[in-house]
């Protein structure tokens, strides 16, 4: 008979704040995890004092996990119920020789003559991090030795009697192209995450699952150094959402090391007393007092960077609060969404808009900024498009998957290039030229303007400001289509000449006065960029690192420092209704 379970958890707030498993269920074939965990038990850890067993030195969560993966088999009808899990842990918690235990059982395990079992690894160095132990595991065991050979130099360790093979490997699309792997083990999901062919490459990898019923694939992973994006977001949200009971999967199961929404409001994750949320294993591998002291060197600026070593050890997500030196309106971002903000809306429900624009060299976004003020409310309503051109998928390989993402939302658009060799060509004044028609990411700003300009909202004077860099073919298509660039058109100061829009907005965020359509683009531009001070009270936005986007977040600037003038419309929403009646 086959049993009934749900792998949703929705009391693991409760559970990972008692230490209590975030697996809600028992194993659904007992015998099956008793045999798989006797095996996993008897490894030993060979680089640890002692060469313990795994039965020896690890705590109840691991066993648990095993536990459930393996006692997930069904012997009789020769297939696995819950087939895909993912482990998500703070770095230093053993993942990597929990990986190896996990898939040297398996291949002990395994019935199949001649399966392909296969730990694939982002990277040859982490590749190397799961190979070692196993190896050492088979090794230091006599009886194992007998069974396994390990062949080092094609890291590969081979059933004697089934012919079986565990393959250790670093990825790329030749390695993984044609296997038939019924085991497969991902170490370091996040580092795929910033692959722009890792849907394509996990999924050769995972295909032999579809034959071989008894299968499983295993993600492991700590949190990014970066905003999760790519395969990685995927299965995040995924198994959360599993978790969480929002999706529907019972062949999904994820145990999730991560704090609590609340302790993470209320910044609980930087006493010691909580590390042990996301860090399961403190006091065997990882110990609270080098947690405490390294934090305490990060919060000093020694260290690789607060929000990383917070992603890595403490398993907290990187966002737009975390930055040290992020913008101080960041706080505040998520607080003052508003969905229904469109430019239909705008148009609709403010009496008076400006535009800001900024951005548009060939490997950069170039961002639209529109800013009204709410009939009534006065509030401030903000919404952002940005535009690309084809050529930045090749230059920035780093950031294709958010890129595709941004597409898919609707917040940016591709503007696709005629030549994507373009930046061969460079004219006398240094600037990239071609024979493409570079003016169609242009017109799409215009277009907006246009219609926002046609509806009679434009103030008559300053109603969009402009980075004065590079701007010239966007005044040339505006002053084509009748704006006066005398009037209508501004040069916004930049640098720290913004210090009033960027404190200024900061504060209107605070005050819930200002509010936003709540796009993933704005999200990540506004994560991306970080608040270096000037002088005695002046501060600048920068990049957060140099290949970061924030042009759209710029513009919000520019827009923002027009409508700090409190501007008049030409023609209120009215007016113009009645005029278009008339």
């Amino acid at each position: 008979m086959t049993p009934v379970w749900s792998t949703a958890c929705r009391d693991w707030e409760e559970r990972i704040v008692q230490r209590r498993s975030l697996i809600p269920f028992d194993p659904l074939f007992p015998d099956e995890a008793a045999a798989a965990l006797a095996v996993f038990k008897s490894l030993h850890i060979v680089d640890l004092p002692g060469k313990p067993t795994f039965g020896e030195a690890c705590d109840q969560w691991v066993f648990d996990f095993v536990s459930a993966i393996f006692g997930a088999y069904d012997h009789q009808s020769a297939r696995r119920l819950i087939r895909k899990f993912l482990l998500l842990i703070s770095k230093k918690n053993s993942k990597s020789t929990i990986a190896a235990g996990i898939m040297v059982t398996a291949l002990i395990r395994n019935w199949r003559f001649n399966a392909e079992l296969l730990i694939l690894a982002p990277t040859i160095e982490v590749a190397g991090n799961s190979f070692d132990p196993a190896a050492g595991m088979v090794r230091h065991d006599p009886e194992l030795d007998a069974l396994l050979d390990v062949i080092d130099h094609q890291r590969l360790i081979k059933h004697r009697t089934t012919g079986a093979e565990l393959k250790v490997v670093a990825a790329n699309k030749d390695v993984v192209s044609g296997t038939k792997a019924a085991f497969v083990l991902v170490d370091e999901l996040w580092l795929f995450g910033k692959r722009a062919n890792a849907k394509a490459m996990l999924r050769e990898a995972t295909g032999g699952l579809s034959s071989a019923r008894e299968g499983f694939v295993v993600y492991l992973t700590t949190h990014s150094d970066e905003e999760p994006r790519g395969v990685f977001k995927d299965e995040l949200d995924h198994f959360r959402g599993v978790r969480d009971s929002t999706i529907e999967d019972p062949a999904s199961l994820g145990v999730l090391y991560e704090y609590p929404p609340a302790m993470l409001e209320r910044d609980a994750f930087l006493k010691p007393s909580n590390f042990y949320v996301t860090n399961p294993n403190i006091g065997r591998s990882v110990h609270e007092d080098w947690i405490e002291n390294e934090l305490a060197q990060e919060k000093r600026g020694a260290g690789e960077g607060l929000q990383i070593f917070l992603a890595k050890h403490l398993n907290v997500e990187i966002g737009t609060r975390l930055s040290r030196d992020r913008w101080t309106g960041a706080e505040f971002w998520d607080g003052a969404i508003d969905k229904t903000i469109t430019v239909d809306e705008l148009i609709r429900r403010c009496e008076v808009i400006v535009a800001g624009v900024d951005g548009g060299g060939l490997d950069d976004l170039l961002g639209l900024c529109l800013i009204g003020r709410e009939k009534g409310s006065k509030r401030w309503l903000v919404w952002c498009h940005a535009w690309a051109w084809s050529i930045v998928w090749k230059r920035r390989q780093d950031i294709v998957t958010k890129l595709n993402e941004l597409i898919a939302e609707g917040s940016l658009t591709r503007c696709e290039m005629v030549d994507d060799d373009l930046s061969t060509d460079i004219d006398a004044d240094g600037s990239e030229v071609g024979q493409a028609d570079l003016t169609e990411d242009v017109r799409g700003v215009v277009e907006i303007l246009v219609k926002v300009r046609d509806a009679g909202l434009f103030p008559e004077g300053g109603a969009i400001g402009l980075d004065p860099m590079g701007v010239a073919a966007i005044v040339d298509e505006l002053s084509s289509n009748g704006f006066d660039s005398a009037t209508q058109l501004m040069s916004i100061p930049q640098g720290y000449k913004l210090s009033g829009a960027v404190k200024g907005s900061a504060r209107k965020l605070a005050a819930r006065t200002m509010r936003h359509a709540g796009t993933a683009l704005m999200q990540w531009c506004v994560g991306n960029a970080k608040m270096e001070p000037r002088g005695t009270s002046a501060v600048a936005i920068v990049k957060s690192a140099p290949g970061a986007k924030i042009d759209p977040l710029a513009a919000m600037f520019n827009a923002v420092t027009l409508m700090t003038r409190n501007p008049e419309a030409v023609m209120n929403v009215d007016d113009w209704i009645a005029s278009l009646r008339a």
